[in-house]
């Protein structure tokens, strides 16, 4: 039996709404404390929640909203800047229920699973940025930025990439690993496109990467990564407004086959468009001290290329819970969750960056790419480690051992 009452989540996001609600499953009071004082209508742009994340969203009840909110997006077909097919591959398995990998918009994700956690009375308090924490005696306290405290008996940084909490455990934890590119999106009507529905096509152009899902509306929405050798100084990418990006955009992809031109040129509200740098943390040394741990991006930040971002965080959420009821402290809890965590996100973080380094490779890079692709999908794209990704099913009743 748990001796842990309380944990003070930091961070409303994916990890942060699914953590509680999987901890209030598992007796647990939880209170979310998100930094935005009113709900970010505009952050990202869109995202893939694969199946084994729905599968951990039905764990904990949660994924009938974000399963409605979305469209089925189940495979991948990849080509090159001449239209040439280099494969394709599956976005997740299927549930026994028929149900596939799901696209959706990332402010409604953190909308619903929001909604979905004040509708159980979990309490999520808006505006309280995390500045501050330390272990007490018995138990945490949490400064925030508007002077305000709270304890408990842990702290869960589910605070994303940028993560204060992870700061706190670690004074010397490496910064996210940047990759060398930034990424734009955004939603397109009216412009045909030789796809079929509930799909994704991607593309390796000439100077940069493209990619799109097709609703059954025939609605696309669109993404694209282009390379920017140094990490963008803050501000430097805001310079930049939205039609801005638009022409650069248009410039970067102007020479290759396929609608990626014709998607930007038709982007509905292009004002809006706005680039973000891609980052990771792919090997972060310090998950945990007694008292706090990290989970989801604040832990370990795969590269949009892996689709499992917001799944993995939604794993950690219901894994972390489990740990937490079945183990008697948590710094047993916390090592006993990295144990069972850490392989597995490791190892997808690893295969999304070899696939970042195929998005903007040179000339001679991208012959060898092209040549040799169509091969390794062949062989690679749904072998038994790309499905494992996906069949991943955790088992809540299953009592949880120490490390």
């Amino acid at each position: 039996m748990t001796s842990v009452r309380k944990a003070l989540v930091i961070g409303g996001g994916v990890a942060g709404p699914a953590a509680a609600m999987a901890l209030q499953k598992a007796g647990i009071e939880a209170v979310v404390h998100e930094a935005y004082a009113t709900p970010a209508d505009d952050v990202g742009v869109f995202l893939t929640v694969a199946t084994n994340g729905i599968d951990a969203l039905r764990t904990i009840g949660a994924d009938k909203d974000v399963v409605a909110a979305g469209f089925p997006t189940p495979k991948i077909t990849l080509r090159n800047s001449a239209g040439k097919n280099l494969g394709g591959t599956n976005t997740g398995a299927r549930l026994p229920d028929g149900t596939t990998s799901h696209t959706v918009r990332r402010a409604d994700l953190y909308r619903i699973l929001q909604n979905e956690a004040v509708g159980r009375g979990i309490r999520i308090e808006g505006g309280k940025r995390l500045v501050r924490a330390e272990q007490t005696a018995d138990g945490v306290r949490a400064v925030f930025e508007d002077g305000t405290e709270a304890t408990g008996d842990i702290i869960i940084g589910a605070d994303g990439i940028d993560s204060t909490v992870r700061k706190i455990i670690d004074p010397k934890a490496p910064a996210p690993h940047y990759t060398g590119l930034i990424n734009l999106g955004g939603y397109t009507d009216g412009v045909p496109v030789d796809t079929e529905s509930c799909s994704y096509s991607m593309m390796f152009g000439k100077r940069a990467f493209f990619g799109y899902a097709v609703l059954p509306s025939r609605e696309v929405w669109w993404y694209a990564s282009l390379p920017h050798h140094n990490e963008p100084k803050k501000g430097e990418l805001d310079a930049t407004d939205g039609p801005g990006w638009q022409r650069k955009l248009i410039s970067f992809f102007e020479h290759d086959s396929g609608p990626a031109v014709d998607l930007i040129k038709a982007t509905r509200n292009p004002e809006n468009l706005r680039a973000t740098p891609t980052r990771s943390v792919p090997n972060l040394p310090t998950w945990h001290n007694d008292r706090m741990v990290v989970i989801g991006d604040a832990a370990h930040a795969p590269t949009p290329t892996s689709g499992q971002g917001a799944s993995l965080s939604i794993e950690d959420a219901v894994v972390l819970a489990q740990c937490l009821r079945d183990l008697p402290t948590s710094k047993e809890a916390f090592a006993t969750f990295e144990r069972l965590r850490r392989p597995r996100v490791e190892a997808i973080i690893k295969v999304a960056g070899s696939i970042n380094n195929n998005k903007a490779p040179g000339a001679v890079g991208a012959a060898i790419r092209d040549a040799f692709m169509p091969i390794v999908m062949k062989l690679t794209a749904n072998s038994k480690f790309m499905m494992s990704q996906y069949d991943y099913h955790i088992e809540w009743d299953e009592v949880v051992k120490a490390a």
